[in-house]
């Protein structure tokens, strides 16, 4: 392999794979770094100066061009309304570290600790990594009754942890991200998570029917599919950096930059899902969708994912949101009636 000058440990310790693409991802770069200096001068711009970073047309257009790295939390908190709750009870947190917790709760976050981002150098190197993550999870346990624990938070706070290098920044952007913008997904029934993969499908049976019928037709049910899309919110599924560029928009437009996600993923790859013939290599091939040479390319990517899947208005999802509902609650009622 010819050398490289990139490190085989990313900026967030994530050590890259073996067969990475250097020679792909230097091309990329030389071009993206174009892009990440002209977006921090427009940043720097917006914060040395003070002014506000309130929900805007131009912060949204921003936000959708890609946050620098050193100004995520602060933008993340801004425009999701975590600063809002977390100015409302600035002690919140450090009070819910001091309180009791429940024990059963706390040793299953233990056992997950050294499941998460096993290939990053600061979780697998150093306990204080770790010990932040319980902090966040826990915490979040205590004051989330609802929703406790469960297996895939840890991967989202290990990584906002990542980003925003403070417990009390990725604590409250987890809040926000559970009880606002994904309400529902993580309860103990998922309910908010299953309809939402209910939703994707029928997105897929409006714009792709030819997939969705395929789909159908070979038997592999969506929640197979995506429910780690859903779960991780693309974090150990898509490269850091672009799942990264995801959240940015995640945390100001909500779940519809899930949809668009997904819905890219799958039409840029329409063909080689449809010339799948079976169960198993349908399966195999959806995961390989996650490896497609544009998601390495995080900006260009994201400039697809508001144009392929084409228009996706916030009511069309509501609509599909209630349908699928009604349709779930049916399903229940013939169970219970059979």
């Amino acid at each position: 392999m010819a050398s490289s000058c990139f490190s085989d440990v990313d900026e967030y310790g994530f050590e890259r794979p073996h067969d990475f693409d250097y020679e792909t991802y230097e091309d990329f770069m030389s071009a993206y770094l174009k892009v990440l200096a002209k977006m921090a001068k427009k940043w720097a711009k917006i914060i040395g100066e003070g002014k506000s970073l309130q929900r805007s047309i131009t912060i949204k257009k921003y936000v959708r061009k890609g946050i620098p790295g050193e100004h995520r939390g602060l933008v993340w908190l801004a425009v999701s309304g975590g600063e809002d709750m977390k100015n409302a009870s600035p002690d919140f947190y450090q009070k819910l570290l001091q309180s009791p917790h429940n024990m059963e709760i706390a040793e299953i976050i233990k056992t997950d600790l050294p499941r998460t981002f096993p290939d990053n150098i600061f979780f697998n190197n150093t306990e204080n990594q770790q010990h932040q993550l319980y902090n966040v999870l826990l915490a979040f346990a205590h004051q989330n009754k609802t929703v406790g624990y469960c297996q895939g938070l840890n991967y989202i706070a290990g990584l906002l942890l990542l980003v925003t290098k403070s417990e009390e920044t990725a604590f409250w952007l987890l809040k926000v991200l559970i009880d606002k913008i994904l309400p529902d997904y993580y309860t103990r029934t998922m309910d908010g998570l299953l309809t939402d993969i209910d939703v994707l499908a029928e997105l897929v049976r409006i714009k792709m029917p030819d997939v969705y019928q395929h789909v159908t037709n070979l038997g592999l049910p969506w929640a197979v599919i995506t429910t780690k899309w859903f779960v991780c919110l693309f974090a150990e599924v898509l490269p850091i950096e672009t799942t990264l560029r995801i959240w940015d928009c995640l945390f100001y437009e909500g779940t519809k930059i899930i949809f668009r996600v997904a819905l890219t993923l799958i039409k840029r790859n329409r063909s080689n899902l449809l010339a799948c013939q079976d169960f198993a290599t349908l399966a195999e091939c959806f995961k390989e969708i996650t490896k497609d040479s544009i998601v390495l390319r995080c900006h260009e990517f994201m400039q697809s994912i508001f144009k392929v899947p084409g228009s996706l208005p916030g009511g069309t999802i509501v609509k599909l949101r209630t349908k699928v509902t009604q349709q779930r609650s049916e399903q229940k009622q013939d169970k219970l009636g059979r």
